[in-house]
């Protein structure tokens, strides 16, 4: 690659250009010759060169005017010609349209870290859906995002109700410039090919759900009392006929604990 260009910090910009870090996402993404692939925020084109050398197409969205109108360039640059199957829009990730994508399209990015809740939503709510992803975030956050019950959060339950989750490479700080303050590690999201729950009212369950989170500290009886408006005696009867105890807290429930609750407070409503 040509030199790397100075970093936008508050974009929160570092790129990585260690090979094989680079070429664990590829993996981790399970691209292949026939696939799209959407990169997210490709910067300098490290991944972008590894990725339009794997894939059938590569859209580059990238929100940085100037990165986005270079890329192309230095890609050409290291690969030794110019990439016919590469797409760069210079756009803002977060209002692009992915339905524009073909069905099945492939994720890889390296995210900044105050854009990852958002664009996981973004992703995962998606009516034209990913197949595989490969993000590569803050190490806490992909711990957090495949976390089982018991240290569940919001992010976790909204990732998993859509995909099955797995920790991939480790990338320390240090490989990137410049060095974060911490750690990465690549998060892998494998799209379920079935609902988890084929029932389910979507709007209910995350209504349920943020309602059980607002309050981390308190018991599920206080913050679902509170975050659905319920009496003590009303949320106390949902909660034993969902077979979950009041004095739980809301880290604890698996998605299945959710759902039942989300059905018992829909049927109910």
């Amino acid at each position: 690659m040509t030199e790397l260009p100075q970093t936008n910090k508050t974009l929160g910009q570092h790129w990585l250009n260690d090979p094989e870090s680079l070429e664990a996402m590829v993996a981790s993404a399970g691209i292949g010759a026939e696939d799209t692939v959407l990169e997210i925020g490709p910067g300098p084109g490290a991944l972008t060169e590894r990725l339009v050398q794997a894939a059938k197409e590569v859209i580059a969205v990238e929100f940085d005017s100037t990165l986005a109108r270079e890329l192309t360039g230095r890609v050409t640059q290291a690969i030794g010609s110019p990439p016919s199957n590469l797409n760069v829009i210079q756009q803002d990730i977060l209002h692009f349209n992915l339905t524009t994508l073909p069905p099945g399209y492939k994720v890889a990015a390296n995210i900044p870290y105050y854009l990852t809740s958002k664009l996981l939503q973004l992703l995962c709510e998606s009516p034209n859906p990913f197949a595989q992803a490969a993000l590569l975030v803050q190490k806490e956050v992909a711990e957090r995002v495949c976390a089982g019950p018991g240290q569940m959060g919001l992010l976790s339950v909204s990732a998993q109700l859509y995909c099955e989750t797995s920790l991939g490479m480790l990338v320390p700080a240090e490989l990137f410039t410049p060095p974060p303050k911490v750690d990465s590690q690549i998060l892998v999201l494998k799209r379920r090919p079935s609902p988890l729950f084929p029932d389910l009212d979507t709007k209910q369950f995350f209504r349920v759900v943020k309602a059980g989170f607002a309050q981390r500290r308190k018991t599920l009886l206080n913050s679902l009392s509170s975050g659905l408006h319920l009496d003590r005696a009303a949320a106390e009867a949902l909660l034993l006929q969902a077979h979950i105890e009041p004095s739980a807290r809301a880290q604890t429930l698996s998605l299945k604990d959710w759902h039942a609750l989300a059905q018992l407070t829909k049927t109910s409503a």
